[in-house]
């Protein structure tokens, strides 16, 4: 389980090595030390240590779960018991379509993300997340449209002083 914040520091050189993996995900070592001008050894141990600490991702997070059949998600803001959150966090990692879980400051405890094939099956998953013990109140926001993808890249072309 991840923290919201921890010690990972991205420096100048980081961040160029972020933005040029970005743009080409399947770049070689080799490839990105020529073109950051860096030796092959220094992207390796880079990238290794980006790995270890956590500042580069899973690559599962890259697949759209449409492409898996779920084309429908939908964020469910739960309430939880005083106490249970332990209990309710490994109850729903055990649901398949529950694909994140975050932990939220305010009226709601939790904020889930679920994908389903349909609504249909949105309803059952809602249902079964709300049947979880420990949870005291759900509701479920259908995602209509990204407005905004996911991104990073203008927080590292800020950081390696290039343009965004």
């Amino acid at each position: 389980m991840g923290t919201v914040h921890g010690p990972r520091t991205v420096d100048r050189t980081d961040a160029r090595l972020l933005r040029a993996l970005e743009d080409d995900p399947r770049a070689t070592v080799l490839a990105l030390a020529d073109r950051l001008g860096l030796s092959r050894n220094t992207v390796q141990a880079r990238l290794a240590r980006l790995e270890r600490d956590g500042v580069l991702l899973p690559f599962q997070r890259r697949i759209d779960p449409a492409a898996l059949g779920y084309p429908v998600t939908a964020f469910i803001t739960v309430r939880v018991r005083q106490q249970m959150l332990e209990e309710v966090s490994g109850a729903l990692a055990g649901i398949p379509e529950v694909i994140e879980v975050l932990g939220l400051s305010g009226p709601e405890d939790l904020l889930v993300r679920v994908v389903a094939p349909d609504a249909d099956d949105l309803y059952r998953i809602a249902g079964r997340v709300l049947a979880t013990p420990g949870i005291e109140r759900t509701e479920t926001a259908v995602l209509m449209r990204r407005l905004v993808e996911h991104r990073v890249d203008p927080l590292l072309a800020r950081l390696a002083d290039e343009p965004a």
